[in-house]
């Protein structure tokens, strides 16, 4: 082994994984020291009223975790989703803490207290059992982006191993700054919702080089829709979250290139884009025309 490759595995086996850690400890090692104090924790018991009538077991907590802390010394609030609690799905007490913490962060920016807002995304969009619910606070969460994105950035963090889709991935969307590793998927629909609703000829789930070649963190990084990709690495995300914030609001927010989009789209004929790179080539060479 020579001293590049003997230094590559020492870096990899002293990386601390951020996919593998929980909602809680995702948030604490954003967070300067790693210490927060965490709001309507497990034990201020605000769950999902609605869980128990379909004989679902609830969580306290309700699968997010809020921790108020200091990132760079400035305070922050840093939202995390717990993908191992219903996929990160979002219902009404969830959803509702997460916006809440966004409303209360713009109140703190226009008070002259420069709170930084971190959303930590592992979700599979609207939970099912909430429906209407569900949407709705989804709908709260993105108002709550676009009022305080121009006040300080919004940043937000796709690991794995769920992913972010649906609703939330209109979040992700909307953040100020987008930050993924290559085990992250971004999509408005997930891979298994295709197959089931447009059959396996469309889109087969179980093959998952295609999958990550369509919508996997490179991709969406290569294409535009994602700002930094970074390694499965717990400090090296903090590090990336950090720049993020010292680089401020970008010149013009994804939502507001509605434009662009919609020429990209124009540009392409779906019947001939059969993977990722040839996805990665046209958009390029449309974009340079």
């Amino acid at each position: 082994m020579n001293d590049q490759a003997s230094i590559d595995l020492d870096r990899f086996l002293a990386r601390k994984s951020f996919v593998e850690m929980t909602a809680r400890e995702r948030a604490r090692a954003l967070l300067d020291g790693g210490k927060g104090r965490e709001l309507l924790g497990p034990f201020d018991r605000l769950h999902s009223a609605w869980l128990e009538m379909q004989n679902i077991v609830p969580q306290e907590d309700d699968g997010v975790v809020v921790l108020k802390g200091t990132i760079d010394g400035q305070p922050a609030v840093v939202a995390a989703i717990e993908s191992a609690f219903q996929g990160g799905s979002m219902g009404e007490i969830a959803g509702m803490k997460i916006a809440t913490a966004l409303e209360l962060a713009r109140r703190d920016n226009e008070a002259g207290i420069p709170t930084r807002p971190v959303l930590l995304l592992e979700t599979g969009g609207v939970r099912l059992q909430e429906a209407n619910l569900g949407l709705a606070v989804i709908a709260e969460i993105h108002a709550a982006i676009v009022a305080l994105r121009p006040h300080v950035p919004v940043v937000g963090v796709i690991a794995g191993l769920v992913g972010c889709f649906g609703g939330m991935s209109l979040a992700a969307a909307l953040c100020s700054h987008l930050v993924v590793t290559r085990q992250a998927r971004l999509g408005m629909n997930g891979p298994e919702v295709i197959e089931q609703e447009a059959g396996i000829d469309e889109l087969d789930a179980a093959d998952k080089r295609l999958i990550w070649s369509l919508i996997g963190g490179e991709q969406r990084q290569a294409v535009g829709l994602v700002d930094s990709l970074v390694e499965d690495d717990a400090d090296t995300i903090a590090a990336a979250v950090r720049a993020a914030f010292r680089a401020g609001p970008p010149a013009q927010y994804r939502s507001q290139q509605v434009a662009t989009f919609l020429k990209r789209l124009a540009d392409l004929d779906p019947a001939t884009v059969t993977d990722g790179p040839t996805l990665r080539t046209l958009w390029n060479k449309g974009d340079q025309a």
